[in-house]
């Protein structure tokens, strides 16, 4: 086992799942951290094992957890990138079992089972963080450097979009409507939303939402609007759809003295599903100058007005090197549990607001 640069040995990990989320964003992104190796990859699909096994060679492919469980004193690290309904329970285990670990988003079903998995995470001294990845794209650094560095002056009115144009349905637990499943786009794409107006804005004292199945044959939410009032005074305005025919700006942000207007996504995801890979010394995540947002008043970006703000590199891989370092250092983690308790609050606030189509308070 090669040495990262520090001399140390890297952290083994076991990642649980190899669908989307732990083929395209958790095996590449291990597998790219000089810090980290991925030991083991538990699915029992077997054309999956056989791509795992062809894109990471070297590593164990394995048909059940029981499996990886039975390793865990050669592990170093659990990442849990399975379907949403088994998130509580794997984690749970992982934890018991000594072991850090990593739950894809939502954390859990609930906010009550994300706050029990933090406190059992705390009593056993063991690291327990959300891939939030996108806390690390490029356009959502770029509006926390505008942020910080006070270019809009006060905000008053923050709106995000996450839309698609998806008229035919995929199939899959994503797309159930058994509440057992935690499928829908409010809980998918609505985590990611939620938890950027949180990390920007702060905490947030009442919802209003409205929530909609509107393909034909679906019986989970493909389209979702939510209101959020921060206590701070921001008003956060939230859109995730796999049914809008013309999409939105990505970020549209509202100020005293200034306006950021963004449209499409990070290249960080499209990177990854083509094969690329985060290399050292390699640019990452760097978006075109066509598709840098623009900072002005008055006039409409699409007719030219404001200025260019140069954006950011995305860095998803930001997010395990710091997952490393609060293994091995005590640094602090990148997406503590609690936080995602704290989005998952506002979203079971929005399916409260949707059911009586009233604003409600978070509780």
């Amino acid at each position: 086992m090669t040495s990262d640069a520090t001399g140390r040995s890297p952290l083994r990990v076991g990642l649980i799942g190899y669908g989307v989320a732990g083929s395209v964003f958790h095996a590449p992104l291990i597998a790219a951290d000089p810090g980290l190796v991925l030991d083991t990859v538990v699915t029992a699909n077997p054309e999956r094992q056989a791509r795992a096994l062809a894109a990471h060679p070297g590593v164990r492919a394995v048909d059940s957890v029981d499996a990886l469980w039975a390793r865990a004193d050669d592990l170093d690290l659990v990442v849990v990138a399975s379907p949403n309904r088994t998130h509580t329970a794997l984690a749970t285990t992982a934890l018991t079992a000594g072991l850090p670990v990593v739950v894809d988003k939502p954390i859990a079903p609930t906010a009550r089972e994300a706050r029990e998995l933090a406190a059992l995470a705390e009593a056993r001294g063991l690291v327990l963080s959300v891939f939030q990845n996108r806390r690390w794209d490029s356009d959502f650094l770029t509006l926390r450097r505008l942020l910080a560095g006070g270019e809009l002056g006060e905000v008053w009115r923050f709106e995000s979009r996450f839309e698609r144009w998806r008229p035919q349905l995929k199939g899959g637990w994503r797309e159930s409507g058994n509440p057992a499943e935690v499928g829908g786009l409010l809980y998918d794409l609505g985590s990611h939303l939620v938890d950027q107006a949180l990390v920007l804005f702060g905490p947030v004292a009442s919802v209003y939402a409205e929530r909609e199945v509107r393909r034909p044959g679906a019986t989970a939410d493909d389209d979702a609007f939510l209101a959020l009032t921060h206590t701070g005074g921001v008003r956060s305005h939230l859109y995730v759809s796999a049914t809008a025919a013309q999409l939105g700006p990505r970020f549209r942000v509202l100020g005293s003295s200034a306006g950021y207007v963004t449209y499409g996504l990070d290249p960080q995801e499209a990177a990854l599903r083509d094969g690329a890979r985060p290399e050292p010394g390699t640019p990452w995540g760097v978006e075109p100058e066509s598709a840098w947002g623009r900072v002005g008043s008055g006039e409409s970006p699409l007719t030219g007005g404001g200025r260019p703000e140069p954006s950011l590199p995305g860095d998803y891989p930001a997010f395990y090197t710091a997952v490393g370092a609060a293994i091995r250092d005590g640094a602090p983690v990148p997406v503590p549990a609690g936080e995602a308790a704290a989005a998952l609050d506002v979203l079971e606030a929005a399916v409260r607001s949707a059911e009586h189509g009233a604003p409600v308070a978070v509780r």
